[in-house]
């Protein structure tokens, strides 16, 4: 019975309390999953919580995380069948920030400048909205969606000062920025060319690079299918060197169009 009223006690003050509102308590316990919250006006146990990747976007989760400290995070999340409240710290870093990219929705085009260009990415300073409080831009751009095509450094695709337009994919809340991507403004130039092809039709191209399982080959500009070990030659071969180099022309038939992964297979033993 004392089980029942005090779940009745947690649903009755949970009930009042929405994703988006303000709480604010006192840290009772520290793990490395995150911190433990006794919530003002519900002191009987804990129930928030504050994950270790939404204590700050500034400052590192050991600095922000302390027995008895006061803390204050946005509700991002209700269990009411578990009693928990998910809290932000971060989200309410810088309000002005937050509330910019909760407005953002996805397919949004959004425009820019290109701001810095590192090994993991590419950050976009947007023409509206605040600026980042750590990074050089609010967009970021991963590199598979900076372009269709292969490329060796971002470099090749971009570069800084550059203005781009970009489609928004995703608020990324562990570092408060706009997920974008660039290549999703320009038609996909694999599904237009597998529009022209079918199983069984002869192929010419170049090979582009060897791997132990088989070799590439680029039959159109930025289009290119593998040929499978077992399809490069009539009979056996230990290595794709052994056949064939890197620069080689070939001719080649189509055995496999994925449309969903965005790959061609291809034999040059069938051709």
């Amino acid at each position: 019975m004392g089980d029942a009223s005090a779940g009745q006690a947690v649903r009755r003050f949970l009930a009042a309390i929405r994703v988006g509102d303000v709480c604010r308590g006192t840290v009772v316990a520290v793990a490395r999953s995150g911190m433990s919250v006794v919530l003002d006006g519900f002191t009987d146990r804990p129930l928030g919580t504050v994950g270790p990747l939404d204590g700050s976007w500034c400052r590192r989760f050991s600095d922000v995380a302390a027995v008895g400290q006061r803390v204050a995070g946005e509700v991002m999340a209700m269990d009411l069948d578990a009693g928990r409240v998910q809290l932000s710290m971060a989200a309410i870093e810088n309000p002005e920030l937050w509330a910019f990219l909760k407005r953002l929705r996805h397919g949004e085009v959004l425009s820019g400048t290109v701001a810095a260009i590192e090994s993991f990415g590419v950050f976009v300073a947007l023409d509206e909205g605040p600026e980042h409080p750590v990074y050089p831009g609010v967009g970021f751009i991963t590199y598979p969606e900076l372009s269709w095509r292969r490329f060796e450094a971002a470099s090749d695709v971009v570069e800084i000062g550059q203005r781009v337009s970009c489609e928004f994919l995703q608020f990324d809340t562990w570092n408060g920025e706009a997920r974008l991507s660039l290549r999703a403004m320009q038609p996909d130039p694999f599904l237009a060319f597998v529009d022209g092809i079918v199983v069984g039709q002869r192929l010419g191209g170049q090979v582009t690079k060897l791997v132990p399982f088989g070799v590439f080959v680029e039959v159109a500009d930025g289009i290119e299918g593998l040929v499978h070990l077992s399809e490069l030659s009539s009979v056996p071969v230990a290595a794709p060197e052994d056949v064939v180099q890197v620069g080689d022309q070939l001719t080649v038939v189509v055995t496999d169009v994925d449309r969903e992964r965005r790959r061609l297979s291809f034999s040059r033993r069938q051709a």
